[in-house]
């Protein structure tokens, strides 16, 4: 016999608890003996009884094991990219300390979230490159974003087609025989200036690919820190003003029949965004047969049932009238 659930310092609480409680009891008994006739020898019987049924209690709370069984667990898996927008934008400071750095500080603990799925990291702004290729490595994946920064990438403007074709053409030149299902996390603050996303979001759609978009900014926007000043908006000669853009985060989220979560002054939807992710169905990869101990606490606790309603249901009569 194994234990299930062995609390051990419970189990002696509770063991402690009726033993104080029933001492009370014989306690009154005896005081009652010195004005009334007590049957001992029936005193005893309820006093066995109740130990007996009690102790069945603490076993099945115990949860005993007698015996094994083989069960097949079936494994399940999610391929999923994540990509960071470090165009320059991504300096600025409308979310403290600044929207990479917040960015970076959200991504460990999400990623931390899924030590069974293998994860690849994408970094673009005008061009996509490729930082991390999928991995279960989750120590790797942490370096390589703390390591992010937006001096990694031409900064050009921001084209959010890049990553997107880019994880879609891993996914598909994957040589991974385990059928998983994939998805792309794509983080920016959502200033597109590249093509037009239907093509890519149709496409991605129809092979099965999510896109989970994370907008990450503010209305009112920020001027973009570069250096020891700010960037020059050339058009005008004042500070650049970056804004948060949510329509081409929330066309492709939705063109892909995924979803669209948000990190402003608003609203803070990361939370929503892991919860998202872990309702997507894994592909299975693999099945594996395991022993495992077959609980028989219900035994044990409808034994314990039984006794107890006999106590209440047939008394057991200790003084003599």
């Amino acid at each position: 016999m194994i234990w299930a659930y062995p609390d051990v310092k419970l189990t002696l609480l509770l063991a402690g608890i009726f033993g104080l409680l029933y001492f009370i009891y014989l306690f009154r008994y005896w005081r009652i003996n010195q004005k009334l006739v007590v049957e001992k020898r029936r005193l005893f019987t309820k006093v066995v009884i109740r130990t007996v049924y009690f102790v069945l209690f603490l076993i099945a709370f115990a949860g005993p094991s007698i015996g094994t069984s083989l069960k097949e667990i079936q494994e399940e898996g999610k391929d999923i990219f994540i990509a960071v927008d470090l165009s320059q934008s991504m300096n600025a400071t409308d979310i403290g300390p600044s929207r990479l750095q917040r960015i970076k500080f959200e991504l460990k603990n999400l990623t931390k979230s899924f030590p069974s799925d293998r994860i690849g990291l994408i970094i673009f702004s005008s061009e996509a490159f490729m930082q991390c290729p999928l991995t279960f490595d989750q120590s790797v994946l942490q370096l390589y974003i703390d390591g992010l920064n937006t001096g990694l990438v031409p900064n050009f403007g921001t084209d959010l087609n890049g990553p997107l074709r880019m994880a879609e053409e891993r996914f598909l030149n994957d040589e991974s025989q385990e059928v998983k299902s994939k998805t792309i996390i794509l983080i920016s603050d959502g200033e597109n200036f590249g093509d037009d996303l239907d093509e890519i979001g149709s496409r991605l759609n129809s092979e099965g690919i999510k896109v989970f978009s994370l907008g990450i900014g503010t209305k009112g926007g920020s001027s973009i820190p570069r250096g020891n000043g700010l960037v020059i908006d050339p058009q005008t000669g004042k500070p650049a003003q970056t804004v948060l853009d949510r329509a081409p985060l929330q066309q492709i989220a939705a063109e892909t029949n995924g979803a669209y979560f948000e990190i402003s002054d608003e609203v803070q939807e990361i939370g929503d965004l892991t919860a998202a992710i872990e309702r997507v169905e894994g592909g299975v990869t693999g099945s594996r047969v395991v022993e495992a101990s077959a609980n028989k606490y219900f035994y044990f606790l409808l034994a314990g049932l039984v006794l107890s309603m006999l106590d209440m249901i047939l008394p057991i009569k200790t003084i003599k009238l």
